[in-house]
């Protein structure tokens, strides 16, 4: 990948800022870590005039990889899009969009949203929030989802997004899955051909996160303050998004060979599947459980597949492989094996 020039990217973010606020500055970027297809850093951004707001405030700009194509979860002008959709829409909480450079690599840039993102039964922190934060967070994290799926769309100015349907949902991620190695594939073809035979029709399209988790949530304690990460966000059947929550309240994939008690606690106190379905129908009002949705929980096991053996697969090249996603790789088969058992 071609080194990106941090004076450079400097330059034009603050030049994109300046398109709202003529007088703004941008402090010294510093780099944020977490995600793998975009590059992320952090700075102060000021601003003054007759403008509302006007001051300073730590804003985030995010570009995508130099000296490759933007495209796909690497094209961060179609991540600002939605993100100016839905922003608080319905009650959604994302970071504000504050700017935009279409130039090569193209950028944005967003308000930054204080916070902590941790995936209960997948990481491991020094500080882990509470079992009651867990708690909290977990339903808040199902009332947004709610929310979000209560968007229409077309009116959100979406409308001219392809609606992927359930069928395609699984050749997405079929194509990624053939690109892992024999030795990460294990025996997913025999899932893949399970989902295959039993597609459900698909229901009224709505936006879709992708990643819907809280791992790709800021809380403020139990608050959530906004939901982050939309790299592979699409417009198609919400059960997709549903099912993905649900799966990472008992996630077969692990990341963390061991867990302190603090951890152990919080990762104790994340609410099951069943549990988070419940909230959900009682926020979305609904008179009962979408149906299918066993069949996408078993299409979420596949898509967390191939989605983490082509990271491994990545992770073996390294001169220092992350054990992590090294016991990720051991643990997809048994994953795929409850994913076959799911649609037996």
């Amino acid at each position: 990948m071609t080194e990106l020039d941090i004076g450079k990217l400097l330059t034009r973010s603050v030049r994109a800022v300046r398109e709202r606020w003529p007088a703004a500055e941008i402090g010294e970027l510093e780099p944020l870590h977490g995600g793998v297809s975009c590059l992320t850093f952090a700075a102060t951004v000021t601003h003054a005039g007759d403008c509302v707001g006007a001051g300073a405030r730590r804003g985030v700009i995010k570009v995508a990889p130099p000296g490759l194509e933007p495209v796909r979860n690497r094209d961060v002008l179609r991540q600002a899009r939605v993100m100016r959709a839905v922003h608080d829409s319905r009650g959604v909480l994302v970071p504000a969009v504050l700017a935009e450079d279409d130039g090569s690599p193209p950028l944005f840039v967003m308000e930054f949203v204080a916070g902590e993102a941790y995936e209960p039964k997948w990481d491991v922190s020094d500080t882990p929030p509470r079992p009651a934060e867990v708690r909290a967070r977990s339903v808040a994290a199902v009332r947004m989802l709610a929310r979000l799926q209560a968007i229409d769309p077309a009116r959100a100015q979406l409308g001219d997004e392809p609606a992927l349907s359930p069928a395609d949902e699984l050749a997405r991620w079929a194509r990624l899955f053939a690109t892992a190695g024999d030795d990460l594939r294990g025996n997913e073809l025999a899932l893949q051909r399970a989902l295959a035979a039993r597609i459900p029709a698909a229901q009224p399209a709505r936006i879709l996160h992708g990643d819907y988790r809280l791992g790709n949530m800021q809380f403020a304690g139990e608050r959530l303050a906004a939901i982050i990460d939309w790299e592979i966000w699409s417009v198609g059947d919400p059960r997709c998004d549903l099912a993905w929550l649900m799966t990472f309240a008992d996630p077969i994939q692990q990341r963390a060979a061991e867990r302190d008690v603090p951890n152990q606690a919080a990762a104790d106190a994340m609410p099951t599947g069943d549990e988070l379905l419940c909230e959900f129908i009682r926020e979305a009002g609904l008179a009962a459980p979408p149906p299918h949705l066993t069949w996408f929980v078993a299409l979420c096991y596949y898509k967390l597949g191939a989605t983490m053996s082509v990271l491994a697969k990545r992770n073996r090249r390294l001169p220092a492989p992350d054990p992590g996603l090294e016991l990720i790789a051991h643990t997809t088969p048994p994953m795929i094996a409850a994913g076959i058992e799911l649609l037996a």
